[in-house]
């Protein structure tokens, strides 16, 4: 049971809790009704905000459509005005550029640009939208006018700008010399920079809104005609300037090769000038020897002023095939930036077919003159297509690189020419290896002396000239046996191919020299004629490659012509038994003791004095008209025929020159030993 004070104070808790509740209570209801009243009194304000807020937008609205009506307005009146402007400006276009158009580009083309461009754009107005209306009459007139002027400027530019470049120039920029100090700028000035920017500017000017291309035409005519004469130009001056030693060159390559001398350079393979020359200097050598007692002249080799002028030719033309070649080089560089893409190729080819023409006309008329002198049969004709045949093929690969893209006929020219000159090249080798074999035997075509035939010399001369082209040769030889040229062979089958055409005109003048050696009534001149030859032949093999080309066939040619040799010399040597047989100890006559000779025994040794002495005399007076121009050989006959006959007649001479055979001594006992000596030492002197 729960005790009295603990339920009343328990019940006072409970009470005083309730309490609390209640006033909490009061406290709540209170502040609802003051939100409720809070809430009444915002609702009151947004009701009359938002009515005032109706009543503004239904104010601003109207005013904010208005205002943007008349903004539309105003831009499109400041739009029309606009047009207006625009309009109005192409109808005073003509009005405008038409003293320009009239005063043409010259010196102005941007500004005369800028007014075609003005032009341009009123056409095109006046035909969209106003087609009859008299204004796109007079703005056609002066773009038609203004077109016209600029085709004109464009040729004009051309002609006044366009000069032969100097034969000075053409010759640094062939030369390929390191030393000299040619620069690309140099050799790319064919026209000012200036003026190859307005010719750009009117080209595309032309092609873009002109519709015209006839001004490429222009541009080749010019062009092309300032290459021809060009090309003569240095022709010319070949012409007019060739030295002695057949070489031109520009001062510039003059002076700088006399300053530094060892540092020459060629970059790129060029003619050795003086073909023709060489030829003649070798046969005057030779000629120095004596040919029949006078100064030779061969058929191979021209007269002197006759060489100087093949030189010449031969180096005009080929320099002027170098010359084409980097001229069209450059060309084509310029004509790139000038004219249309798709239109370079067949214009160039245009440009360049004046010049290629004339030099294709020239090499074929060097092939002409050459076919008709081997014709005649003077094989020096062939030494003007070796050289230009040669550089003709060095040339080659830069003049297909350079012709690259314009037509077949144009690519073939060169082609052509070279088959041109291999096939009378190699006709020209065929036929002076016949003529070496076929060579008459005329009586008065021998040198009265035996020295060294014509033919021999000639045939020497004409090889040594093939060692200067050797490669050329070989390709010839080639194309004459297969039809085809040599390029795919190799240096060794080109090299035997050339050895057997050398051996093969040996083998011709061996036979050749033997048979005409038949045509002496002497035997000894005869063998002293094939001695001299064979010797020429050794000599001249030696003193050039001629000797490694031989050999690579003949092993030992050299042993064969010395062989030729010693039998000739000992054939010779023969003749001068008439002179030795009498006076020969064998042929001696057997005297008796006694001191008395018998006159059989005194005759005898008259007989065999005398026989001596006529047989000396004549041998002496006869082959001292003979000639051994090597002396070397001639010194070893001398002294062959010195110990031979003074040896003999030295033994006779000791044992009978004191013997009582006669009273007149004088008359049988003509010569000592010495004077013996002496005149053998005088045999082969014209002089003497």
């Amino acid at each position: 049971m729960i005790p009295v004070e603990d339920a009343s104070a328990r019940k006072r808790h409970i009470e005083e809790k309730l309490q609390q509740e209640q006033e909490t209570l009061s406290f709540i209801r209170e502040s609802l009704e003051k939100s409720d009243q809070l809430t009444k009194n915002m609702v009151s304000i947004l009701s009359s905000f938002e009515s005032r807020l109706m009543q503004l937008e239904n104010s601003i609205i109207p005013v904010h459509k208005q205002t943007e009506n008349l903004q539309r307005l105003q831009d499109n009146v400041e739009k029309t005005l606009s047009c207006l402007d625009h309009v109005i400006s192409y109808y005073h276009v003509a009005k405008d550029t038409e003293k320009i158009i009239k005063e043409g580009p010259a010196g102005r083309l941007e500004e005369y640009l800028n007014c075609m461009a003005k032009i341009q754009k009123a056409v095109e107005y006046f035909q969209d939208n106003n087609p009859d209306s008299p204004e796109l009459n007079r703005v056609k007139f002066l773009f038609e006018k203004g077109k016209e002027s600029l085709e004109s400027e464009f040729r004009n530019l051309l002609t006044r700008h366009c000069k032969a470049v100097s034969p000075v120039v053409i010759l640094d920029l062939i030369a390929g010399d390191d030393e000299i100090e040619t620069t690309d700028d140099t050799a790319l000035n064919l026209l000012p920079e200036n003026i190859q920017r307005d010719l750009i500017c009117i080209s595309m000017w032309l092609v873009e809104y002109g519709r015209n291309l006839d001004f490429m035409n222009v541009y080749y005519q010019i062009r092309s005609n300032q290459l021809d004469r060009t090309i003569k130009g240095l022709k010319e001056h070949f012409r007019k300037n060739s030295s002695s030693s057949g070489v031109l060159y520009s001062p510039a390559i003059q002076n700088k090769r006399k300053d530094t001398p060892s540092k020459k350079a060629i970059k790129r393979p060029v003619f050795i000038p003086g073909t023709i020359r060489k030829a003649q200097n070798l046969l005057k050598q030779y000629s120095q020897h004596g040919l029949d007692g006078k100064k030779g002249v061969s058929n191979l080799a021209p007269t002197e002023g006759k060489e100087d002028m093949l030189d010449s030719e031969i180096d005009s033309y080929i320099h002027c095939i170098s010359a084409f070649v980097k001229l069209a080089q450059i060309e084509y560089q310029l004509l790139t930036g000038i004219i249309p893409e798709h239109h370079q190729k067949k214009t160039f080819d245009s440009l360049i077919q004046e010049a290629l023409d004339g030099l294709m006309v020239e090499g074929e008329n060097i092939v002409s003159t050459a076919r008709r002198a081997i014709m005649r049969h003077d094989y020096s004709a062939v030494l003007t297509i070796f050289p230009i045949l040669k550089h003709l093929k060095q040339m080659k690969q830069e003049f297909d690189q350079v012709l690259q893209g314009t037509a077949a006929s144009t690519k073939n020219k060169l082609p052509v020419l070279i088959t041109s000159m291999e096939t009378t090249g190699a006709k020209a080798l065929e036929e002076f290896a016949d003529s070496i074999k076929n060579d008459p035997d005329k009586e008065y075509n021998m040198p009265k002396d035996g020295t060294v035939h014509e033919l021999t010399s000639n045939a020497i001369l004409f090889l040594q000239q093939l060692l200067d082209f050797q490669e050329t040769a070989s390709a010839m030889l080639a194309s004459q046996e297969t039809g085809s040229s040599t390029s795919t062979y190799n240096f060794e089958f080109s090299r035997r191919l050339l050895s057997n055409y050398i051996c093969k005109i040996l083998g011709n003048l061996q036979l050749n020299l033997h048979s005409k050696a038949k045509v002496y009534e002497d035997t000894a001149l005869g063998a002293v004629f094939l001695l001299n030859n064979f010797n020429y032949i050794l000599k001249s093999l030696e003193k050039s490659e001629l000797i490694q080309l031989v050999a690579v066939t003949q092993k030992n040619a050299d042993k064969t012509y010395k062989a030729h040799i010693d039998e000739q010399l000992q054939i010779y040597q023969r003749s001068w038994l008439k002179v030795t047989s009498p006076v020969n100890e064998i042929n001696m006559p057997v005297l008796q003791s006694t001191t008395k000779l018998k006159d059989k025994e005194r005759q005898a040794i008259k007989d065999r004095f005398k026989a001596f002495n006529d047989g000396l005399e004549e041998l002496c007076k006869i082959q001292k008209s003979w000639a051994i121009p090597d002396k070397e050989q001639r010194d070893k006959i001398r002294h062959a025929q010195k110990e031979n006959v003074t040896g003999v007649y030295k033994n006779f001479w000791q044992r009978y020159s004191n013997v009582p055979f006669t009273k007149n001594t004088e008359k049988y006992i003509k010569y000592r030993v010495e004077q013996v000596e002496d005149m053998i030492e005088k045999l082969f002197d014209t002089s003497a």
